[in-house]
């Protein structure tokens, strides 16, 4: 395997010396997709570049949202033939100790073309959520999973393994989310590919330095979309029927 773990960064300086040293620890190359970051962000990766010729910087122009960022991340991955590509937050709450978990799945001989580490699955957790956040975030997985059809528990996941394979097969073009939805698009984008799809348990920690970018306009875009996906899903299918 010849992995590269994208880590997207937007004023993410209090955290990013620490997950890109912590994930550097395993045979892993790391690109580090800075938004422009204001808080000196950026700065920080390009010293950490210097120090580790594994450690590469892309430098963007500003912030166009997270789906934008990994897409520019997976074309500069594939044009130097990794095998495969991660997608890991730099805030701390995707744990880069259980990286191994999620590369030793992916390595398995049925070569699944999406890992994606879960927390809605028997043996994964959330740590420092309130209720609230947890009901939100089951709620609107097992919507998108009966809305959509996709099979995935925790498609709205960031901490995931693709197989370059996959990402060749998908038309980014179609991709039209740039936030957090983003991950959902990709999971169907997957499946609709034919892409095998995998969840290994994580334990997922909420972030305790910086500021989050999740907001109640993330969640209504997720679900505007969601909605407004499935409905075309379900009216192609009747379509499809009534031609029979």
């Amino acid at each position: 395997m010849k992995t590269l773990v994208i880590i997207p960064t937007y004023n993410e300086r209090e955290n990013i010396r620490d997950i890109v040293t912590r994930v550097r620890r395993e045979d892993v190359d790391v690109l580090v997709a800075d938004d422009a970051s204001p808080d000196g962000t950026g700065a920080i990766a390009d010293e950490l570049a210097a120090a580790d010729p594994r450690v590469f910087v892309k430098h963007r122009a500003g912030k166009e949202g997270l789906g934008r960022a990994y897409i520019d991340a997976f074309g500069w991955g594939l044009a130097r033939d990794y095998t495969h590509l991660v997608e890991m937050d730099a805030d701390g709450s995707h744990r880069p100790e259980q990286l191994p978990l999620l590369l030793e799945r992916a390595a398995r001989a049925d070569l699944p073309d999406l890992v994606i580490g879960s927390r809605w699955v028997p043996g994964g957790e959330v740590v420092n959520w309130p209720w609230s956040r947890m009901f939100l975030s089951r709620a609107g997985n097992l919507y998108v999973r009966l809305w959509l059809g996709l099979p995935a528990a925790d498609a709205t996941a960031g901490f995931r393994v693709y197989r370059s394979e996959i990402l060749r097969r998908i038309d980014f073009d179609t991709v039209g989310s740039s936030g957090y939805y983003f991950q959902v698009e990709m999971t169907r984008q997957a499946a609709l590919a034919g892409g095998v799809v995998v969840e290994v348990p994580i334990s997922f920690i909420e972030r305790e330095r910086g500021t989050s970018k999740m907001s109640n306009a993330i969640v209504r875009e997720a679900m505007v979309r969601t909605t407004l996906l499935g409905a075309r899903h379900r009216w192609q299918q009747v379509r499809a029927a009534l031609r029979r």
